[in-house]
């Protein structure tokens, strides 16, 4: 590792002592490639670390992280997306250097775009409502996240100027859509909670996300539409021979559910010593031992409450609802208002989106329930496919509920080939655990 010239040779080993150590073991398992991390312990670290591997979908399988004093060795055992080894040298070499750099926190932003941060109660045609008022406003919406939990919606919205392609810098024009975009939030009943604000600097965004949930207080919500029934179990107990809290979560595995629970963890200053994660066919079994900052359980059964509340908060923000729909199109002016208003007049609900251009082509994902939460019917879909047009707008995963064919645009033969369009990765990603077991037992 290259040092800035300005350090002394003091700092240089101070910062050699606390540069994480990182060894990468092909060998030794035979489903997964195990990555190993040995570093000083700061508060965080783990979430930076978990948040590289995630950032680079990666999907853990395993995961062990044990403390010893101000010392920690985190071990994940971990694939690609179709739960292959990892045999790129060179994806090896870049996972290696980003985990090396870790320690120094460095803050990720989008350069040259303007960042919006929304929250408020989601209701039918909301994001219509907000990707219209943008374009209206001549601003290109570049990339976004958009997440619903209990009946509550959070955003974060990257943006430029239409016509000069600069950060919308404009005080005025900032002004005016503000006040139209927290007038389109508040609705008719949602005075005091809806918000708008321009983010001068972002972190991360889905870690972000969490953070606009958490202090929205969705935990706390009753949702207003029908959610998965599949909820998380979570437990927190003390083991007070050694002064830690120990919560254990039994939950359904999906992508990213070790990086939100550790960012709820983080974000409510906790600091995690020892876990245990693993994960078989579809479902995870987590386990932390964890403390306060100041090195003391959790004192009361109403703070147990609230632990409890808020991971299941974090884990289900993201769980996928309805059906995932996948826009890839050439980019123009009011396409996103265009695609969403035709979500809205059709009755389909966005549960959360993903959006992204890239050189010249938006790159979308979308998942839609109808107006209860329900999944939506396939005669709407395929309406709303034949609007935006059916090469441009393809569905991509179904709910388990859907036992009939949807028409797609490549042939399937049989019922078989529609139940593993319904399961999507998903499925894939079970086929391999399968093999992990046989592995690890």
């Amino acid at each position: 590792m290259e040092w800035p010239t300005y350090l002394d040779e003091y700092e240089k080993l101070l910062m050699r002592m606390s540069t994480p150590r990182v060894m990468i073991d092909n060998a030794g398992c035979s489903d997964t490639t195990r990555l190993m991390i040995d570093s000083a312990r700061k508060h965080g670290i783990l979430l930076e670390a978990v948040q590289v591997l995630t950032d680079l979908n990666l999907s853990i399988k395993k995961a062990y992280i044990c403390s010893d004093g101000r010392w920690f060795m985190d071990v994940f055992h971990v694939t690609d997306l179709n739960g292959n080894k990892l045999t790129d040298e060179s994806v090896l070499g870049y996972i290696e250097k980003s985990l090396e750099t870790v320690h120094y926190g460095r803050s990720k932003s989008i350069e040259g775009l303007t960042a919006l941060e929304l929250t408020g109660t989601d209701r039918i045609g909301l994001l219509s409502e907000v990707f219209a008022v943008l374009s209206n406003l001549n601003c290109n919406v570049v990339d976004a996240k958009v997440w619903t939990h209990n009946g509550r919606i959070a955003s974060l919205i990257y943006l430029k100027d239409d016509e000069s392609g600069s950060p919308i810098q404009d005080s005025q024009k900032l002004d005016v859509m503000d006040r139209m975009l927290r007038n389109v939030l508040k609705g008719d009943n949602d005075i005091r909670s809806a918000k708008t604000s321009v983010a001068l600097g972002v972190t991360h965004t889905e870690r972000r996300l969490h953070q606009m949930m958490f202090a929205d207080r969705d935990y706390e919500r009753n949702p207003i539409i029908k959610t998965s029934d599949d909820s998380p179990v979570v437990s927190v107990q003390n083991y007070l021979e050694k002064d830690y809290s120990v919560v254990n979560i039994q939950c359904k595995d999906r992508n990213k559910l070790l990086f939100d629970v550790v960012c709820t963890f983080t974000d409510m200053q906790y600091v995690v010593f020892h876990a245990t994660i693993d994960t078989s066919e579809d479902r995870a079994s987590l386990e932390f031992f964890i403390r306060h900052m100041d090195g003391t359980p959790i004192s009361s059964e109403a703070e147990k409450q609230r632990v409890i509340l808020c991971l299941k908060a974090a884990i289900l923000r993201r769980a996928s609802q309805g059906v995932r729909l996948e826009l890839c199109a050439s980019d123009r002016r009011g396409l996103l208002a265009d695609v969403m208003r035709t979500f809205r007049e059709n009755g389909l609900n966005v549960t959360r989106a993903e959006i992204s251009t890239t050189t010249g082509t938006a790159q979308n994902i979308f998942y839609v329930t109808d107006a209860i939460g329900n999944p939506a019917d396939r005669k709407i879909i395929e309406s709303v496919r034949q609007t935006i047009g059916l090469t441009n707008l393809k569905v991509k995963e179904l709910p388990l509920i859907y036992n009939q064919n949807i028409e797609q645009d490549e042939p399937t033969t049989g019922s078989g080939g529609a139940m593993l369009l319904s399961l999507g990765s998903m499925v894939r990603r079970n086929l391999y655990s399968l093999g992990l077991i046989k592995s690890y037992s």
